[in-house]
């Protein structure tokens, strides 16, 4: 979540850009090849297989001569597969991603670089200046772009409005008021709130605390720790010591708390747009209330979303280009964000009547310009895949198995000294 030329003549242009196939080339740029039978593999989200993307890729089937062979993946499975991908030298042709691997692979030489592209491209579909500035720097690398935005997203509060007023409670804006609010919810078989066992949902807690998870020139990691520490423990104490919030359950789903939520059985979770299409199809009589990040030091929020890249190895780098340039127009941003809710990352998105008239939207939308990077200056080593692994173990362990955080994160700070030197 964050995610000028005219945003009236970036309206135009990203039309525009939708509307061509196969831009011409020009001096200097990659030339274009003619429409190459046979396969277009892309890797995907299994959630974000929207109607909007199903006609993005049948237009590109028609003006291509291609299927595409769109391999649906939970994030941890992906990774398996790509990295096994890498190793073999077979790889597809686009890879959508959770945030952070652009940079990761951009630096292992796993990305292509897309420059040639977008110096061909970009004044057409409005890339890079219609997009928020924090999505072009954390899928560049050496000054050049290795990737592109699809969704630009961020975490905050989700509440059941009906079980909220029953309970006399108003939507919580601090950490006290959303302890003081899950009690009073905690009752008759229903939790107060639900937290994720995802350990990227801990990012909102960390930077409403103040916390720098790493600094590049510094080394300097999660500080100020005594602020990493209490927000680590505040979470846990909502399971273990409040009790307003059930244990977690391991996994690689991230839809555990959604759920609880879709069957009233919390009041409140941290969630992002992703969830909004889930909780209104498997339960829509409940008044879904979306409140704004909540305030400790800060009131901030976690930049999330996927981008697009390119395998290094890709056999059709034109393709994939005009892929991209297809599913990032403006006109497939609105379809997506009508269809699902979802949050996008160009500037004119936010002009859209979609986003405006839409009271839940609007509230994300307002919370962009809070969001920050969780994972850039980690991203710049080469050890994101370390990073992540390192943190998914300490976070369980704090949030499931009840491990004084303050333990917990001296573990992991060792271990990140380790591979970060």
């Amino acid at each position: 979540m964050s995610s000028h030329p005219s945003r009236r003549e970036l309206f135009r242009l990203a039309g525009a850009a939708a509307a061509v196939p196969v831009l011409a080339s020009c001096a200097g740029a990659p030339s274009a090849p003619a429409a190459a039978p046979g396969t277009f593999t892309v890797y995907w989200n299994a959630g974000h297989d929207y109607q909007a993307y199903r006609a993005v890729i049948a237009e590109f089937e028609r003006a291509h001569r291609v299927k595409v062979n769109l391999q649906k993946y939970q994030w941890p499975d992906l990774r398996t597969r790509l990295l096994a991908d890498f190793a073999s030298g077979t790889v597809p042709d686009l890879v959508e991603e959770p945030g952070g691997w652009v940079q990761e692979f951009a630096v292992s030489g796993n990305a292509r670089p897309l420059q040639d592209y977008v110096d061909r491209d970009g004044a057409a579909m409005g890339f890079p200046a219609d997009w928020q500035p924090v999505t072009v720097e954390r899928n560049s690398y050496q000054g050049k772009v290795y990737g592109v935005q699809l969704h630009l997203t961020c975490n905050t509060l989700f509440y059941n409005r009906g079980m909220l007023r029953e309970a006399g409670v108003e939507p919580p804006t601090t950490w006290d008021e959303f302890l003081e609010a899950a009690r009073r919810l905690t009752r008759d078989g229903v939790y107060g709130a639900a937290l994720n066992q995802d350990y990227t949902y801990m990012w909102p807690w960390m930077v409403q605390a103040g916390v720098t998870p790493y600094d590049l020139e510094t080394k300097a990691i999660m500080e100020p720790r005594a602020d990493a520490v209490a927000a680590l423990q505040f979470q846990a104490d909502l399971v273990h010591r409040h009790k307003v919030a059930p244990v977690p359950t391991t996994g690689t789903d991230y839809s555990g708390p959604q759920k609880l939520f879709s069957a009233e059985r919390a009041a409140m979770i941290f969630t992002g747009p992703w969830d909004l299409d889930p909780i209104r199809k498997t339960s829509a009589g409940i008044e879904l209330g979306v409140a704004p990040p909540l305030k400790h030091r800060t009131a901030a929020t976690q930049a999330a979303g996927v981008s697009l890249f390119v395998p290094a190895k890709a056999s059709r780098p034109e393709l994939s280009w005009d892929f991209i340039k297809r599913v990032t127009a403006l006109d497939v941003e609105r379809a997506a964000t009508k269809e699902t809710g979802m949050l996008m990352p160009r500037k004119s998105w936010v002009d859209l009547p979609e986003v405006q008239n839409d009271p839940v939207t609007k509230v994300f939308a307002d919370a962009l310009p809070t969001a920050r990077d969780s994972s850039q200056q980690v991203r710049l080593t080469g050890q994101l895949g370390r990073w992540e692994e390192q943190l998914k173990v300490m976070y369980q362990q704090v949030l499931i198995q009840n491990k004084p955080a303050a333990e917990a994160l001296a573990d992991f700070v060792k271990a990140a000294e380790g591979f970060l030197k």
